[in-house]
């Protein structure tokens, strides 16, 4: 008898373990940086949002968007953007870098959730890369889809709108919206 109570011990204890390793810091911001801008110093800006940018942003979050103003890098064309999101209870950090109108590069930085972690990884992430803002519809849409991962749907989720939001905020700062540079 003893025995299955050790046996039942070390599956609730792996359980456990298991839930908790998909959480974790994966890329600081400097680090996205440099991944983004390898070799040169992009710019800082800040994109402030009028009225109208608030409520393009609510439209592809489908809640308002959290804040006045969004940080963000930019040297020419390519501009690159930390934004968060809610998966199912807790931010997920993602960066993105977007180049002329399509998403050069999509990385996770952080990962708070206890499922969802997957989306972490190249082949999920790399389907970002190339897809552009389609202005059909509302919510515009990405301009291809995006798999989805079992058990990770609210992460797929915010990573789509996140991706969305990030070329929509390019969209502003390269038609010279409401920015300035830090």
């Amino acid at each position: 008898m003893k025995g299955i109570w050790w046996v039942l011990i070390a599956v609730l204890c792996s359980l456990t373990a298991e839930s908790h390793g998909q959480r974790g810091t994966f890329m600081t911001a400097d680090e996205f940086r440099e991944l983004a801008f390898p070799d040169s110093e992009p710019e800082s800006g800040t994109l402030w949002l009028n009225a109208q940018q608030q409520e393009r942003a609510a439209m592809i979050l489908r809640h308002a968007y959290p804040g006045l103003r969004v940080r963000y890098w930019r040297l020419g064309q390519r501009s690159a953007w930390i934004l968060e999101e809610v998966g199912k209870d807790q931010p997920i950090t993602m960066g993105i870098v977007v180049e002329k109108d399509h998403i050069a590069d999509f990385a996770v930085l952080a990962f708070r959730e206890s499922r969802g972690g997957e989306i972490r990884y190249p082949f999920f992430t790399d389907q970002f890369r190339g897809l552009t803002l389609s202005d059909r519809g509302d919510p515009p849409a990405l301009s291809g889809s995006v798999n989805g991962i079992t058990g990770a749907t609210l992460s797929v989720r915010a990573a789509s709108k996140v991706a969305k939001l990030a070329l929509f905020f390019h969209r502003q700062v390269m038609a010279g919206g409401t920015s300035g540079a830090d």
